[in-house]
């Protein structure tokens, strides 16, 4: 990975207000992850940026699909086992953000 396409990642983990269709391509992600190993989430990542070509140039639910593919993937580096959104801490905390929001 380039350190351009690193850097449009990152910016896209950043906190911000996300848009319906940033949120959606998150939520994707997470229901392809579920069950995938460190190994096939980097592969996946991969073949997302690949198809994406030049990330800065993406628009916002592009970034944020390989964004969330590359966050995972750094999860899984070390954890050893599949991916689960009920275990990411994450996840978790954005949900619970979101319910504050609501109230």
């Amino acid at each position: 990975m380039t350190e351009d396409a690193e850097a449009v990642l990152e910016a896209a983990l950043e906190p911000h207000e996300p848009a319906d269709a940033e949120i959606a391509a998150r939520e994707k992600v997470r229901d392809r992850a579920t069950g995938l190993t460190h190994h096939e989430a980097q592969a996946t990542l991969e073949a997302v940026l690949a198809a994406a070509g030049d990330l800065e140039s993406a628009d916002a639910s592009v970034r944020a699909e390989a964004a969330e593919w590359q966050r995972i993937s750094e999860l899984l580096f070390d954890h050893g086992g599949p991916y689960s959104p009920d275990t990411d801490a994450y996840v978790q905390g954005q949900l619970t953000a979101r319910e504050h929001h609501r109230d």
